[in-house]
């Protein structure tokens, strides 16, 4: 699915940066904070929403843009906790990722 993803995002003209795990992402935003990080919520070592919050947790990064991926079935419970920020529920449609990217960059400006 990472590579799903990263290729339409690539041929849509984002730079993508993927990372394995919830580890190698917060080593890879913290040493360089994207302009927006789409986290699946089921994840190795932790949660997306755990994730989340302990990049939250670091003040010295900006406020990033999230987007959430599920493939759970309490979605609607899920998105509740996400604290406003878009949960897609895979399969994922390349015109819904592509829309939620547009909006949370946009938010961003």
């Amino acid at each position: 699915m990472r590579t799903l993803i990263s290729r339409l995002l690539r041929a849509a003209g984002y730079e993508v940066r993927t990372a394995e795990d919830a580890v190698d992402a917060g080593h890879k935003v913290l040493e360089r904070a994207p302009d927006l990080i789409i986290t699946d919520i089921s994840m190795p070592y932790m949660s997306g929403t755990e994730f989340v919050a302990a990049l939250r947790g670091d003040g010295s990064l900006p406020k990033i843009p999230i987007i959430y991926l599920t493939a759970l079935e309490e979605g609607p419970k899920l998105a509740y906790e996400t604290l406003g920020y878009p949960l897609l529920t895979k399969p994922l449609e390349a015109e819904e990722l592509l829309a939620a990217v547009a909006r949370q960059l946009q938010m961003r400006k």
